[in-house]
């Protein structure tokens, strides 16, 4: 039995993220977040290998990672993708530009991919900590900060 040695956790990156990108159906921001998400689990603990094969150890815990974010994403439900009441927000504007802009933003904000949307909503809309948004998403912090910056930078491309 040996320890797995974190120092060299960087050589397996790009095995780990072609590896995630097959389970993530070609999603590179899933992708990602998936492999950040092995590193996280693999880093909190010192972890014992059976043999030799890191490699091998990496790819089980990518695969059950992804398999139980599967799983937890299947049990919650749908967030809807915007506020019911969206009209009483606008309705506080009174410059119709002011207004036509923030239904836009909405409008996009909408559009992100479920787990981007979660964290601008939490983070931009309701003004959580990234620590306070972590806990109530239930992901790491670090999670939050990358899925915040990609999310900012598709609404600003959009």
């Amino acid at each position: 039995m040996t320890t797995l040695d974190t120092g060299r956790l960087a050589a397996h990156l790009n095995r780990l993220q072609r590896a995630a990108l097959a389970l993530c159906s070609g999603r590179s921001h899933d992708a990602d977040d998936l492999v950040q998400e092995v590193y996280v689990k693999v880093l909190a603990k010192p972890r014992t290998l059976r043999g030799d094969d890191e490699a091998g150890y990496l790819l089980r815990v990518l695969r059950n990672t992804f398999i139980s974010q599967r799983r937890a994403a299947a049990r919650r439900p749908a967030t809807p993708a915007a506020p019911a009441d969206l009209e009483r927000f606008e309705a506080r504007a009174s410059d119709p530009h002011h207004a036509l802009e923030a239904r836009q933003l909405y409008g996009q904000i909408a559009g992100l991919p479920s787990r981007q949307r979660d964290v601008v909503v939490a983070v931009d809309l309701l003004g959580l900590s990234y620590r306070e948004a972590a806990q109530g998403l239930g992901v790491p912090a670090g999670t939050i900060m990358s899925r915040l910056f990609r999310a900012r930078r598709a609404l600003a491309e959009a």
